[in-house]
């Protein structure tokens, strides 16, 4: 008995010991996994925007209220059956042959059953049933529409975010330059080497560049917050965004040709096929304003029985002597309706060639859209380019001049103005390096391929 409590209790402390360490390698990094602040990436962004933006939200209730429509036009095709009962009671005083009054009473009832199905009214209800289904497409693809639009919104503002925070860490560089070059002039001044004139100078640029980093953080604030409300996010949440490596490799990119992303777009860009069932709507409407020119065929039934008191018969003796049937067919035709008919038509055609005149704008937009997207990628490609030649030869200017400056070659004004040039072409070249990676993702975007980073 020892010896098997004596195990047990061996068996129990290496059980502890494998729940510890299994507590120490595997829960306990999730938690301080968990803890951390999540960095996003532009994928997760556009992930959580396409589903939480508020746009995309409203347009998620049109479609459930477009799909509930389209239920009841399908249930429209089935028979009506209705059943309604009517219950009374009467007294009056009624004078018998001896002269006395006496009160009499009365208690009646009535039932029916009525059915009904329309058999013939010129298609509408299985037009209306087509107009229903067009309509679940449409606003489907208005959300499509509308989280494409989201996307898009929000790969500017995250690129806009990366931009802002090269143009931080440009701005605090030249401010630690501008503060090395502060030291070194108020220790040449100390020395006699340079008036105080030019300390002030090279103050002024110091103020200065300190003035554009708070520009700089300002403007990355700013981004953010841009991104944070399209995704919806409350005063006091906060993100942080994976801040990726962009090579030369990734901005100097193939562009494809025009052509070739206009005809992509046709087929998948949500606006042109939702255009394209507007149309088909916009057709259908004129097939239910001709059915108001046909005659409409009604089928009816109906089964009644009535009780009432004082009879001597029961209840359901009453039912079963009074009970009554009916069926019948009714036809309606329509053959002066003050012009409805002819007006209904006239407008239906005219919202068609409105329909038309919107599919046909769409697809110029489309083109325009897709146009100055090609347009901007290969002029800030150039740009691009230009501007990494203009950069190398301001480097080395400025490099020169400051040198020179410290070897008392140089007065402040010329090592201001080629610093002045440097920064100038920083600014040029990060502007077209994210101007043509944005510029590019969209038109990719037109050909189908999702945006990433």
């Amino acid at each position: 008995m020892r010896n098997r409590f004596a195990e047990n209790k061996k068996k129990i402390i290496e059980m502890k010991k494998i729940l510890f360490l299994t507590f120490l390698f595997v829960l306990l990094p999730c938690m301080t996994i968990s803890a951390q602040d999540y960095v996003w990436t532009l994928e997760d962004c556009i992930e959580y925007a396409r589903v939480n933006n508020l746009q995309v939200r409203y347009s998620r209730l049109s479609e459930e209220t477009a799909e509930t429509n389209l239920l009841q036009a399908e249930a429209d095709k089935l028979p009506s059956l209705s059943f309604s009962t009517t219950q009374s009671y009467s007294g009056q005083k009624a004078q018998n042959s001896s002269g006395n009054y006496r009160h009499d009473e009365s208690y009646t009832g009535s039932y029916s059953l009525n059915a009904g199905m329309t058999l013939f009214n010129g298609g509408k209800i299985v037009n209306t049933i087509r107009q229903q289904e067009l309509s679940v497409g449409m606003n489907i693809l208005n959300t499509e529409e509308i989280q494409n639009n989201i996307e898009i919104a929000v790969t500017q503002a995250y690129l806009q975010v990366l931009y802002s925070n090269e143009s931080l860490k440009i701005a605090e560089q030249n401010l630690e330059s501008s503060e090395a070059q502060l030291e070194r002039s108020e220790v040449l001044f100390e020395a006699g080497y340079i008036a105080l004139s030019e300390v002030a100078q090279i103050r002024a640029q110091y103020s200065g560049d300190k003035y554009q980093v708070t520009v700089a953080e300002n403007s990355l604030a700013d981004s953010y917050l841009q991104l944070r409300q399209l995704l919806e996010m409350g005063l006091g949440e906060r993100i942080e965004i994976f801040i990726p490596e962009i090579d030369d490799q990734e901005v100097i990119q193939v562009v494809p040709s025009l052509e070739s992303v206009y005809a992509t777009a046709l087929n998948v860009m949500p606006e042109v096929k939702n255009r394209m069932l507007g149309l088909e709507y916009a057709e259908l409407n004129e097939k239910l304003a001709y059915a108001d020119r046909l005659p409409t065929v009604s089928l009816s039934a109906g089964l009644g029985t009535s009780n009432f008191s004082g009879s001597g018969l029961s209840f359901t003796d009453q039912l079963n002597r009074r009970l009554n049937e009916s069926v019948g067919v009714s036809i309606s035709v329509p053959i002066f309706n003050n012009r409805r008919a002819k007006t209904s038509m006239e407008l239906a055609k005219i919202q068609t060639r409105s329909a038309e005149l919107d599919f046909y704008s769409t697809r110029k937009d489309l083109l325009n859209t897709v146009e100055s997207l090609y347009r901007e990628v290969v002029s800030a490609q150039s740009r691009y380019v230009s501007a990494l030649e203009n950069l190398r030869y301001s480097t080395i200017s400025y490099t020169l001049v400051e040198e020179q400056y410290n070897a008392g070659l140089k007065n402040p004004v010329e090592l201001l103005t080629e610093k002045n040039n440097y920064l100038a072409a920083q600014q040029e070249t990060i502007q077209a390096k994210y101007q043509a990676v944005l510029y590019l993702k969209l038109l990719n975007f037109y050909r189908n391929e999702p945006i990433r980073l």
